[in-house]
């Protein structure tokens, strides 16, 4: 059977009714297995390209985050200060 067969008959599934609950949680358990094998794992270089645009992003969101709580801060201080 292959992956095709095994997502047209799930397609078709709602339409026939419930069926056997173990039937539906096989189908389910080969559709997950089917979708694992199509996962690529990124390169080394993939991943520290990856992983430097998220710690970027992360400093550039931590300085915007400082900068408001300075600001809200001093501007407390001068409306209730």
């Amino acid at each position: 059977m292959s992956d095709t067969e095994v997502i047209q008959s799930a397609a078709e599934r709602p339409s026939r009714g419930g069926g056997n609950i173990f039937a539906r949680i096989a189908l389910f358990v080969r559709q997950v297995v089917a979708e694992l094998k199509k996962v690529v794992a990124p390169t080394r270089s993939e991943l520290m390209t990856y992983t430097g645009v998220v710690l970027v992003f992360l400093v550039v969101v931590m300085i915007f985050v400082v900068l408001l709580d300075y600001a809200f801060g001093m501007l407390a201080g001068w409306v209730f200060g």
